[in-house]
């Protein structure tokens, strides 16, 4: 029973073309989004290579900056041992100049810590102060106010708004 209606056979065509295109198109759009998803993974794997590439030059850069983090209070401390030096090598000098040489020695090695951010705590004279100040004994001092210092044992040091060693020193008594 075949029909000879041409109408029939032309619609019979037509809707078979319709999902030859629909695949077409679905076809042309996988392969629109595998080449996208190749793109992608593609950026996403250089991004993640310019990561680790950062990361190890940041790694290097703190290694480095370790390791050569004195460099500048060294190259600093170099005149202080060449004034040691110099000083060891005289012969029969007096003791006062002696005294003077080891004088300026030692301010010009205060003067380096300073500006590193050490400070001397030298509480002669102030109230005891437990935060900075380790009290070893306490003695009479007739005149003084009781838990003044009245004298420094070993002075005490600062490095930058931190406590590094309390100035060990003795307090008048009650």
């Amino acid at each position: 029973m075949q029909s000879n209606d041409p109408t029939t056979s032309n619609e019979a065509q037509g809707a078979g073309d319709t999902p030859n295109a629909e695949l077409a198109a679905l076809k042309a759009r996988i392969a629109e989004l595998e080449a996208s998803n190749v793109e992608l993974r593609d950026t996403v794997l250089r991004e993640k290579a310019e990561i680790e590439n950062q990361r190890r030059r940041l790694h290097r850069d703190v290694e480095q900056a370790r390791r050569f983090a004195n460099e500048k209070l060294l190259n600093e401390l170099l005149p202080v041992y060449d004034g040691l030096e110099r000083g060891l090598q005289v012969e029969g000098g007096d003791v006062a100049s002696v005294r003077e040489g080891i004088a300026l020695t030692l301010k010009s090695l205060l003067k380096i810590a300073e500006n590193n951010g050490l400070v001397q705590v030298d509480p002669l004279g102030q109230p005891l102060d437990p935060e900075k100040h380790h009290a070893v004994s306490m003695v009479e001092a007739p005149g003084t106010a009781p838990n003044t210092v009245v004298n420094v044992l070993q002075k005490g040091y600062v490095l930058n708004d931190r406590l590094l060693r309390p100035a060990l020193v003795a307090v008048a008594k009650d």
